[in-house]
């Protein structure tokens, strides 16, 4: 598979591929070559070889090893993969769509920067189809499972004869592809191997501030090859690195229902860490529920998974003639859950931070308990607000932020929804 590295131990890959030292020296100080890893002195195997922790998960990497990847040259034919996905872009989105194209034409780097909502996905198809008319090898990675489950089905759906893979810890098994959907973890298993290179969600952990996530990515594509973030909450850092490589940056503050964000409502939440075991607390909870569900379905956040479970056990008999359920990152039935909201089948869903972007639910308002927490970034927030009024007609949807605290994440993110808002307005004046 083009471009797919393995690990061999030094001189028994195979000769016609090309070959990197498993660990590299840097003036006497070792560097792992797949992650880019500086490793530390105590970082020895019991015969005094160094070997790397970063990226232990993918098989140990010493400096007796060596890293091969196939470079032989996949011929493809240069025909089309026709898109046949049944909508259309609004006038805006084309602009945007356009550029992009422009962008892989120039094989320059590029940040779209567009609100939650605003079709990032479909914007893509008008590039990925110049991208398999010209034969290239395409990857499409994000930091989550529940976005790549998400994105895959549409893309496939779009480009049906097109060799799309998908993987992650529980997708397929390997075979050859010509885009890939993945975690950008699965990028750390690839040198030099894109044209193309999508990342989504860019400012999402474990991406961000992931300096073996940042390496990986930069050495899986191909020296001539672009790589192209897309985001609605571009961090400082993301935006400092596109302004000093002289990326193209994209911007389109219009949802495509030409809706805008709903903007968060606060709601002072008394002691909201104990709030399992306080009746007084859980009834003004319950009623903020009920009233939200008059309208929709209701999506509740909470900061950690521990708590998660305490809460769903705790509001239960308050809902009673409501369906409720939890899903988290531990879940084993959290795809299952997650569909069963997509189809109806619950009220009301206690959710951990793991459905904050990248899934899509129709008719949805939402509740942030504990927004004063350290977990809910400023861009968390934003993201999470996002979840609103995506899909259909408006139902009214609604954003609460439930505190005990006014940090300063929340009071910014309340104010950068505006300001997006406000940007959009100016789009559309334009």
């Amino acid at each position: 598979m083009q471009g797919k590295q393995e690990l061999y131990p030094k001189g028994t890959g195979p000769k016609d591929a090309h070959t990197r030292p498993g660990i590299a020296f840097y003036k006497g100080r070792p560097q792992c070559q797949r992650c880019g890893t500086w490793i530390a002195e105590n970082c020895r195997l019991e015969n005094g070889a160094y070997f790397c922790p970063g990226c232990l998960l993918l098989g140990r990497v010493t400096e007796f090893h060596e890293l091969v990847t196939d470079v032989t040259p996949i011929t493809r034919p240069k025909e089309a993969v026709p898109c046949v996905w049944p909508g259309t872009l609004t006038a805006k989105q084309v602009v945007v769509a356009t550029a992009l194209k422009e962008c892989l034409d120039k094989r320059q780097n590029a940040l779209l920067w567009a609100v939650t909502g605003s079709g990032k996905t479909e914007m893509l198809f008008p590039m990925l189809e110049q991208a398999f008319r010209e034969g290239l090898q395409v990857a499409y990675a994000t930091p989550r499972i529940d976005v790549c489950n998400e994105v895959y089905p549409r893309l496939r759906q779009a480009f049906p004869s097109g060799g799309i893979l998908l993987r992650h810890s529980q997708g397929e098994e390997w075979r050859d592809f010509q885009l890939l959907v993945a975690t950008t973890h699965q990028l750390l298993h690839f040198y030099r191997a894109f044209d193309l290179l999508i990342i989504d969600e860019s400012d999402a952990f474990p991406y961000v501030d992931n300096p073996v996530l940042h390496e990986a990515s930069r050495l899986a594509v191909k020296e001539q090859g672009i790589t192209v973030h897309l985001t609605a909450t571009p961090s400082r850092e993301l935006k400092q690195q596109r302004e000093k490589e002289n990326w193209c940056l994209l911007t389109l503050f219009q949802r495509y229902h030409k809706r805008p964000l709903v903007v968060p409502e606060l709601c002072f939440m008394e002691n909201w860490r104990k709030l399992p075991e306080r009746k007084r607390g859980l009834k003004k909870l319950a009623r903020l529920c009920e009233s939200l569900l008059k309208d929709n379905r209701l999506l509740v956040f909470c900061p950690q998974i521990d708590y998660l479970k305490r809460l769903e056990q705790a509001l239960q008999p308050y809902l009673a003639q409501w369906r409720v359920t939890s899903v988290s990152a531990r879940d084993e039935k959290r795809q299952e859950k997650i569909q069963g909201m997509r189809d109806g089948k619950w009220d009301v869903l206690l959710t951990s931070t793991v459905l904050e972007r990248g899934v899509t639910f129709a008719n949805v308002s939402v509740v942030v308990l504990g927004a004063d927490h350290e977990v809910f970034t400023k861009s968390v927030l934003i993201q999470i607000a996002g979840r609103v009024d995506r899909l259909g007609e408006y139902r009214h949807g609604r954003v609460v932020y439930c505190y005990q605290e006014q940090t300063y994440p929340l009071r910014q993110a309340i104010a950068e929804i505006k300001a997006i808002n406000r940007k959009r307005g100016q789009e559309n004046a334009l």
